[in-house]
């Protein structure tokens, strides 16, 4: 099973970019070190940092006509990388 789920490509995240961070989603228990590793094998590029954030799933409420459901989206978990310095990383290559 791979550490990497997929890339965030939002808009805050396209913002750091430009400082050589790069946003994932991640498997929920993956370490700072399994993340590190795989986004070093993936793309070839030196990491200097990883941070990651458990993000708790938003509640989520329906109207229907046999009454109320509520629910919750499902939790996960990011990392923000960045890369040794004039290093990149480039999504939209296999477009």
């Amino acid at each position: 099973m791979s550490v990497l789920k997929s890339p965030l490509v939002t808009e805050k995240v396209s913002a750091l970019n430009e400082k050589g961070k790069y946003g994932f989603i991640v498997e929920g228990t993956a370490n700072k070190v399994e993340i590190k590793n795989a986004v070093e094998k993936m793309y070839g590029v030196n990491v200097e940092r990883v941070n990651t954030i458990n993000v708790l799933g938003k509640k989520k409420t329906r109207f229907t006509k046999a009454g109320t459901l509520a629910g919750r989206k499902p939790d996960y978990k990011k990392a923000i990388i960045t890369l040794a310095e004039g290093e990149v990383i480039d999504f939209y290559s296999n477009v």
